[in-house]
């Protein structure tokens, strides 16, 4: 995922956790009794945290005429955060205009028919603004956060950015030399690397192996017409969110949304859809050894489950039962994931982390890990040793700590009007509309059994897909790898 912003001043966000903690404190003062405060604390937790999740704002839903959806959330705070969310990514793309979306989110920054750069920047430092954009393998957006009071300004903001782009010859040339060197930077961050290598080889032949960024070649030889092309394929109002969280009245957001982009277009030239091709998945692996480097990066997965695939909430549940860590970590043999007890003990990697990415249609589920030359071949041991008995001998204990640690992510991860707004835009692409927080906490109340049966689906006996990086001359054998995924059981 690429992104790239302009900052200024950014306005306080409020907090909701004062409320929480004076209740708690209260208690404390009322009761005196441990075992008494200890059964009550628990009771009110419980209670309280249930009725969080019931009494989060509603998110309202309205399509304009044109096909573009309106959704937000209000919750009166001072600031609020507005954006566009769009299908739109290096999925979309073939060989020759990969990179095209990365590309054009640069030059959304670089003036419009109505305010060339400088004044587009003069008018976000006003408001004390953040506006920001990034790009990934199916979406693409633009968002502000911003003082609720300047809500009208945003909206024709983005507008401007999305439908009235100059994408002047002379800003083109300037911004290839910025997007070489953004590669450049890119190619320095290993992570990132191993984990576009794995989409190489795991979607090898399908656009889904592209990068986000695109191919070095492609930002030299992009024209001006090749993004006009795209845009004018791509940037449609059927295929557009505009999402708000924080102080934001539904009805003059719908508004302001007729008034900036009631006149985007709807319709495709010969009736030429942008339709998402099948990407399938194929077991193989990918190696790139340079033995200067002083640690390797690995990365292992299997295919996962789409983002409409109701199988993704055990998956969920699995991973947050294998967990992550890092050698900053404390604990060690204490830890309650038995992948990082036995990691940091035996001291295998420097840190790993288990990932699902998901896509509309499929998804890579795996675990990345750091490690030295020396364990990298006790480490795969362990990652497919936890894969198993992930499928097999999973206990109680480790899904009910799983499910609570899942739940705790999910409200965490919305603290704050930008990632409400985030989560508001990603939802409606995916699912048509919002899922609530007390829906997603129903759904991963799931069993054992169920934990059990869909990771055995996804992992058990299947061909996964591998990457390396680095002094990796000790990363076992394909086939060696492709035998831990099953157990001979009798």
């Amino acid at each position: 995922m690429s992104s790239c912003h302009i900052s200024f001043i950014r306005p306080l966000s409020c907090t909701l956790w004062l409320p929480l903690l004076l209740c708690e404190h209260s208690f404390f003062v009322c009761h005196k009794s441990y075992g008494i405060l200890q059964m009550f604390f628990l009771t009110i937790v419980s209670v309280s945290y249930a009725q969080s999740l019931l009494g989060i704002p509603e998110t309202r839903l309205t399509t304009l005429e044109n096909g573009l959806r309106v959704a937000s959330e209000e919750t009166g705070q001072a600031t609020c955060t507005v954006g566009l969310w769009l299908n739109c990514g290096s999925r979309y793309e073939s060989e020759r205009t990969n990179g095209a979306s990365f590309f054009l989110e640069h030059m959304a920054f670089k003036g419009t028919k109505k305010f060339p750069q400088s004044a587009l920047e003069q008018e976000v430092e006003s408001m004390g603004a953040h506006l920001s954009a990034y790009t990934s393998r199916e979406r693409t957006a633009f968002y502000m956060k911003i003082l609720a009071k300047d809500l009208a300004k945003a909206v024709e903001l983005l507008s401007e950015v999305v439908q009235n782009n100059i994408l002047s010859d002379s800003d083109l040339e300037c911004q290839r030399g910025v997007l070489l060197r953004e590669l450049d930077e890119v190619e320095g961050n290993l992570q990132e690397v191993c984990l576009d290598l794995l989409h190489a080889t795991a979607y090898q032949g399908t656009p889904l192996s592209q990068s986000a960024l695109g191919p070095s070649h492609n930002v030299r030889t992009l024209t001006r017409q090749d993004l006009v092309d795209f845009m004018n394929t791509h940037y449609k109002a059927p295929r557009m969110v505009l999402a708000a969280a924080g102080g934001v009245h539904h009805n003059e957001l719908v508004s302001l949304a007729t008034k900036h982009f009631g006149s985007l277009s709807s319709e495709y030239e010969g009736d030429a859809v942008p339709v998402l091709l099948p990407c399938r998945f194929t077991g193989s692996e990918i190696r790139m050894r340079d033995d200067a480097l002083p640690q390797a990066h690995v990365a292992i997965a299997v295919e996962g489950a789409g983002a409409n695939n109701p199988d993704i909430i055990p998956l969920m549940v699995g991973n947050a039962i294998i967990g992550s860590c890092d050698i900053t970590c404390n604990g060690e043999k204490n830890l309650s994931s038995r992948m990082a007890r036995i990691s940091m003990t035996e001291k295998l990697c420097h840190s790993y982390q288990a990932f699902h990415t998901t896509y509309s249609d499929t998804g890579l589920l795996g675990i990345y890990f750091v490690t030295d030359k020396h364990h990298i071949d006790d480490m795969m041991l362990l990652v497919l040793d936890t894969w198993m008995n992930l499928c097999t001998t999973v206990t109680e204990s480790d899904v009910e700590r799983a499910k609570n640690a899942l739940k705790a992510s999910f409200v965490g991860q919305l603290d704050g009007t930008t990632p409400v707004c985030e989560d508001i835009g990603r939802h409606v692409l995916d699912y048509g509309q919002r899922i609530t927080l007390a829906e997603w906490n129903a759904q991963i109340d799931v069993s054992i059994e169920m934990v059990r049966d869909v990771c055995s689906k996804y992992i058990y006996d299947k061909c996964p897909a591998v990457a390396g990086v680095g002094p990796i001359e000790q990363l076992p054998d394909y086939n060696r790898v492709r035998s831990g995924m099953y157990w001979l059981r009798f």
